[in-house]
């Protein structure tokens, strides 16, 4: 029987990671900033489920979080980092408080929680770290610069990690969903308050105004939450998971796209270096 810590699990993909692991008899902490809305869950699962208010921006709840997961559970054997949200505006809009605000959660709220938990996965010699980042890393679209950044670098960040906890016997795997049916492009979508109108066009179009995506995702919650299962118990899992047929026709096109770029500038790429 594993432990789980799940940060994000009020709704979405978090909520439905959560439901799976109890469903099959795992321990789970289950996390969100507002506990009440895993009131039901810790009810339904009262001897597996541990349900705690958690910030990820908030150090000392991260800390406490961790402790109590010790405490009750034993320690940590899996940290899925899920909680984040999205911000729509073209760069030049960007607030910089806004964009503070999301980088202290999606990457650094992450971070904190993985140096929490390696101390007992290192002592363990055992253990998994599953980062939930986006397609929109590798896509990159108009009005989505800042958010696209926020979880490049939490990919980033997770390959050095698998590099270093790998040897110590820790999994860690960042995971990239496509469009799946969550509250990500409604409740959980921020945007600028600014907007200009020089990029109604490209950011523009990608404001939530006029975005007619939630609701209509092609992907299935349920469905990623029992993929993430098996991969984490996969003893060699990939350093990266997709999840999502849009995904992967998306990460294939760019993929092929770069390359034959690459290909095109390789002369001048190649003329740089010391002749003589």
């Amino acid at each position: 029987m594993s432990t789980w810590l799940i940060t994000g699990c009020s709704t979405g993909l978090g909520r439905a990671l959560a439901e799976a692991v109890l469903d099959r008899g795992d321990h789970a902490v289950i996390t969100a900033r507002d506990v009440q809305s895993l009131a039901d869950l810790a009810k339904a699962y009262p001897d597996t489920a541990l349900a705690l208010g958690l910030d990820v921006t908030n150090d000392e709840q991260v800390t406490a979080a961790v402790r109590q997961a010790q405490d009750v559970f034993g320690g940590v054997d899996v940290l899925v980092n899920n909680a984040g949200y999205g911000y729509r505006a073209a760069v030049e809009e960007g607030d910089p408080a806004d964009v503070q605000r999301l980088f202290a959660t999606n990457f650094f709220g992450p971070v904190t929680l993985i140096k929490a938990v390696l101390p007992g996965m290192r002592a363990r010699r055992s253990g998994a770290i599953v980062n939930i980042s986006s397609i929109g890393a590798r896509r990159c679209p108009p009005g989505s610069g800042y958010y696209s950044a926020s979880k490049a670098a939490l990919e980033a960040m997770t390959s050095s990690l698998r590099k270093e906890a790998e040897p110590l016997g820790i999994k860690v795997i960042a995971v990239e969903p496509g469009g799946f049916r969550t509250d990500f492009s409604g409740r959980s979508l921020m945007q600028s308050a600014t907007a200009i109108d020089d990029y109604a066009g490209t950011a523009g179009q990608r404001r939530k105004e006029n975005d007619t995506v939630d609701g209509t995702q092609p992907g299935d919650p349920a469905r990623a939450a029992r993929a993430i299962i098996e991969v984490v118990a996969t003893p060699r899992p990939p350093s990266l998971l997709l999840l999502g047929a849009d995904a992967l026709a998306t990460t294939t096109a760019i993929l092929d796209a770069q390359r034959a770029e690459v290909e095109d500038w390789r002369e001048l790429s190649e003329s740089t270096g010391f002749t003589g």
